[in-house]
């Protein structure tokens, strides 16, 4: 096989899998790593762990190839988005299908690992929700809150896998992430809202109109409740503490660069849930140090 000809296919698909925009990998996967360190008291066994932070790298890059090819028609209508490799033509549809089918697999091998019979099974809804999301556009101005669910399915996942169970906690934290998943992509979908309106898609950014800045300001305060009764049920320290009000001055931050619905801000507002993610994340690991080395 000719290397330049290999070469050019790699390029092609890691740009398919969006390997140079790992922002979806680190949105999904904080709150799974919430949920891991949670479920554990602060002590995730390291299988695990690397389970399902490889688990997160596999299911995002299929989600992108699926995602991809249900809006390869759509996508030739945005800017944003016309140079992808399936819409362009670059990748066929049958080399996307063949390769997020691969991703698939090797994502429910890794569940396997888990020796979980409730994770096995959650892992069936899991690949449903991510074969489902990309198509809820066309149907409902809701796809942000669903993104959440399927974003937000490896923390129910992680507490089957440490505990063998799904407790309240841990679906207040799912909870929590959809609200989470709802701020952030509508965020980025403001970036969008104008050729969405032309080409007859749906979105929040759309169904919250001129009110979408107030409400994204009250979804944002419910979500740090959230978290914080969260960690009153898990018995959580002032560090935990600490990175939430960390969390709600970076929310604060978000708000201040959406005041005027500039695309390129709203897009930096998007990618600055980042930082939230892993301020909450750091929290947890921190608070939960003393008690590790006991």
């Amino acid at each position: 096989m000719n290397i330049d000809f290999l070469e050019n296919r790699l390029g092609e698909y890691a740009i398919l899998l969006r390997l140079h925009q790992p922002i979806g990998i680190y949105l999904l996967l904080w709150p799974t790593l919430w949920a891991l360190w949670l479920s554990s008291n602060g002590q995730p066994p390291r299988k695990d762990v690397l389970i399902f932070t490889l688990g997160v790298v596999l299911m995002r890059s299929a989600g992108c190839i699926i995602n991809d090819i249900a809006d390869r028609n759509f996508d030739l209508h945005v800017v944003r988005t016309r140079d992808r490799p399936v819409a362009a033509g670059r990748v066929s549809l049958r080399e996307a299908i063949r390769l997020a089918t691969l991703l698939c697999l090797l994502a429910f091998f890794l569940v396997l690992l888990t020796q979980d019979l409730l994770t096995i099974k959650l892992s069936f809804v899991g690949l449903a929700l991510a074969f489902t999301y990309p198509f809820m556009k066309r149907f409902h101005h809701l796809p942000q809150f669903y993104l959440g669910v399927a974003f937000g399915w490896g923390i129910p996942m992680a507490y089957a896998a440490v505990t063998g169970t799904i407790p309240l906690t841990a679906w207040l934290l799912f909870t929590a992430n959809i609200i989470w998943s709802a701020v952030y992509d509508t965020q980025y979908a403001m970036v969008d809202r104008d050729e969405d309106l032309k080409i007859g898609l749906k979105s929040t950014a759309i169904l919250f109109g001129k009110y979408d800045k107030c409400l994204i300001c009250y979804l944002q305060v419910l979500l740090l409740c959230l978290l914080v009764t969260i960690g009153l049920l898990a018995s959580r320290g002032l560090v935990y503490y600490l990175s939430l009000f960390i969390a709600g001055v970076l929310a604060l931050y978000q708000q201040y660069l959406i005041r005027n619905r500039d695309p390129e801000s709203c897009f930096k507002a998007f990618l600055n849930n980042n930082n939230f993610g892993l301020v909450i994340f750091y929290g947890l690991l921190l608070d939960y140090l003393p008690r590790s080395y006991s």
